[in-house]
């Protein structure tokens, strides 16, 4: 087990019943999942860049990443429907806790100036939103090896039911919010 779900076991779910006062252990918010996606504008002129995204999200991950397909034809953009444009990787489990874990304890104070996440990028039904900049804040992306700097989406699904719970649950877990 990591130390995150350990943590939330002992020490976040007691914390939220208290604060929120809830009758029921089964009422206490918890992750259901984290999804992490990357799109790639340039990938319908080079089919190889959606090979080197899925590499970058697996090294990080530790879970094989996905492709993502577009939905619809858009003619300004040169992009016909069914093209590969972006990858993405669910997490679930222990492989989330363990994600969490190296986010918040090495990737993100890895960051130049960094001050914190921000703290109104929720959802209004208990999810969290992140976006970062490049992939190169992870320990596990050698930086001589990348072709190009890419941002990703790092979305945290809870079951809380508002977004005042799943800041609460973030924070206990060790978000770095900004003051």
């Amino acid at each position: 087990m990591s130390r995150f779900s350990e943590m939330y076991k002992k020490e976040v779910a007691p914390a939220l019943m208290a604060k929120f006062g809830y009758k029921s252990p089964m009422q206490i918010p918890k992750f259901d999942k984290i999804v992490i996606n990357v799109g790639a504008g340039d990938a319908k002129e080079n089919s190889k860049v959606i090979d080197a995204i899925i590499a970058d999200l697996t090294l990080i991950t530790g879970q094989k990443a996905v492709p993502t397909f577009a939905k619809k034809s858009v003619a300004n953009f040169k992009l016909r429907e069914g093209m590969k444009i972006g990858a993405k990787v669910t997490l679930r489990g222990e492989r989330m806790y363990e994600f969490m874990d190296k986010l918040f304890s090495f990737a993100l104070p890895r960051v130049r100036d960094f001050k914190g996440i921000n703290p109104n990028a929720f959802d209004g039904r208990g999810n969290y939103a992140l976006g970062l900049k490049e992939q190169l804040i992870f320990p596990e992306i050698e930086y001589d090896k990348v072709e190009k700097v890419r941002g990703m989406d790092i979305i945290f699904v809870t079951t809380a039911n508002t977004d005042e719970e799943a800041k609460e649950l973030l924070t206990l877990m060790g978000a770095p919010f900004a003051k």
